[in-house]
């Protein structure tokens, strides 16, 4: 790999207050291309953010291992959950995906897709509107669970998206899973069956 272009926004900042990419190459002569073009356009991060990302970084590790733990949990529980139709997290055996996660990587984020019974719009505006500890949002990778309803349909262009049931985009931040767990338990009981 020459080059590695990875969003520093996510996991290394870990707080949610900052947007940032990291570009890494594999050589000197890589870097002082990259570094001009990057120079050229006027995007260069400010010290403060610099600040924020490598505070963030001082705390990545102890941060991932809790994320993977508790995404896992927080997945396994959904997939056993009569609700859900499936849970979208290749660290999970039965995922179609597992194999090559396996083949390829020593952990999983706490970031997954869960795929709901329900096709109906007004269910999941009910669940998630029932949630306390998941907020509604984007920011994947900070300390606050977050939970987002998905339309791959619309978005999809490698293949089509044709899974029935509702999709959310699910975040597991630092809270305790089992208060985690609870709070999707009191979102589910509000869908039909």
């Amino acid at each position: 790999m020459d080059v590695s272009i990875q969003a520093g926004t996510k996991y290394i900042a870990g707080h949610s207050d900052l947007v940032l990419g990291v570009i890494t190459t594999a050589t000197e002569e890589l870097y002082r291309r990259v570094k001009d073009g990057v120079g050229g356009f006027g995007d260069i991060p400010g010290p403060d953010d610099c600040y924020l990302a490598l505070r963030g970084l001082h705390t990545m590790a102890a941060r991932l291992r809790v994320h993977q733990a508790s995404g896992l949990q927080v997945a396994q529980w959904l997939a056993a959950h009569p609700k859900v139709k499936r849970v979208l997290y290749p660290a999970l055996p039965d995922d179609p995906g597992h194999a090559l996660w396996r083949r390829d990587f020593t952990g999983a984020c706490s970031l997954f897709g869960v795929v709901l019974h329900t096709t109906e719009e007004a269910d999941v505006e009910r669940m998630v509107g029932a949630l306390k500890l998941f907020r509604i949002g984007a920011s994947w990778g900070g300390y606050e669970s977050l939970v987002l309803p998905a339309y791959p349909a619309a978005l999809r262009t490698a293949t089509p998206w044709t899974e029935p049931g509702f999709l959310l985009r699910l975040h597991v931040g630092l809270e305790h899973p089992e208060d985690l767990i609870a709070d999707l338990e009191r979102g589910l009981a509000s869908l039909p069956g």
